[in-house]
């Protein structure tokens, strides 16, 4: 079985780091999806919308950095096509929720749905891409989570502004 687990630190390691993060955002979501609580609504509001956030820096991560230079590096790149076609999907969702005007079933079932296409994504990368990755010959993936991690911190100063 693959694993994304390397004594080395490399861009597969953060971005993997970033998978497990929203899934724990996914699951506290998904604990709250049901609750009667006065404060839920706004909890739930606070965690899709720190999920949006995350996937928005991620999939902006993926696309300036790391698909461009796998692109580069591997032959086959009809996965990076279709992991770009599963970020047009779930952008479409995140712009969805954060348009929400109420916390409604609609709003769980996109969040729900949201959290199955980053799970069936984070699968594929896991078990193929980042593998693909880590065997490229040429491609630096420790230097390359240097320059993740930098315009990482960029893209979450630029979200902090704008919210």
């Amino acid at each position: 079985m693959p694993t994304t687990h390397r004594a080395t630190p490399d861009a597969c390691s953060l971005l993997d780091t970033d998978h497990k993060n929203v899934k724990k955002l996914f699951t506290a979501y998904d604990e709250l999806a049901h609750s009667r609580a006065a404060s839920a609504p706004d909890r739930k509001r606070e965690l899709a919308m720190q999920i949006c956030t995350e996937l928005q820096v991620h999939t902006r991560l993926e696309e300036e950095i790391f698909y461009p230079a796998l692109r580069e590096a591997i032959k086959e790149t009809d996965l990076l096509d279709e992991a770009e076609v599963e970020h047009a999907s779930a952008k479409d969702l995140i712009a969805q929720l954060q348009d929400a005007t109420e916390i409604d079933e609609k709003f769980d079932a996109k969040v729900k749905v949201l959290g199955e296409y980053i799970d069936h994504h984070v699968k594929e990368e896991r078990n193929e891409i980042f593998v693909k990755a880590r065997a490229a010959r040429g491609l630096d993936l420790v230097a390359m989570r240097q320059q993740l991690a930098q315009r990482k911190e960029e893209l979450m100063a630029e979200m902090e502004v704008m919210a």
